[in-house]
C-alpha cells in the first residue's frame, strides 16, 4: 500500500501558477499510472492528469490541457503537477493517486491508494 503525501497547495490569484508535489512509494511497472484528481464541495472527484512513466505517456482533462503538466521524478519518487494560468474553476482539493488497476486512467475507481489532499484556491 502506497503512502502518499501531497504538498504545494495555496491561495492564489487568477493567472498565477502553483506546483503540487506528491511524495510516496509509487509502485511502478511499465503499465502503472499515477494521477492527480481534484474535488470541490458538492462535486464528484474528477481526474486532472495521469502519467505512466513506463510508456512515457500522459493524459489530461480537457479543462486543464495546455495549462497543467504532470511529471514523475524517478530519482526521488515524487509526482508533480505544474499548474499555470490558474482559473477560479481550478479551485478544489487536489489528490494524488497510485496503485493503478487497469481501466480509465482519469477515473477514481482505477486507483487504490490516495493521499490526504492539498487545497488550491484561486480567486478572480
Amino acid at each position: 500500500q502506497a503512502l502518499l503525501v501531497e504538498s504545494g497547495g495555496g491561495s492564489v490569484q487568477a493567472g498565477d501558477s502553483l506546483r503540487l508535489s506528491c511524495a510516496g512509494s509509487f509502485y511502478t511497472t511499465s503499465r502503472d499510472s499515477m494521477a492527480w484528481f481534484r474535488q470541490s464541495p458538492g462535486k464528484e472527484r474528477e481526474g486532472v492528469a495521469a502519467i505512466w512513466p513506463g510508456g512515457g505517456l500522459t493524459v489530461y482533462a480537457t479543462s486543464v490541457r495546455d495549462r497543467f503538466t504532470i511529471s514523475h521524478d524517478n530519482a526521488n519518487d515524487t509526482l508533480y503537477l505544474q499548474m499555470n494560468g490558474l482559473k477560479p474553476d481550478d479551485t478544489g482539493k487536489y489528490y494524488c493517486a497510485s496503485n493503478f488497476r487497469p481501466g480509465d486512467r482519469l477515473s477514481p475507481a482505477t486507483y487504490g491508494a490516495w493521499g490526504q489532499g492539498t487545497q488550491v484556491t484561486v480567486s478572480s
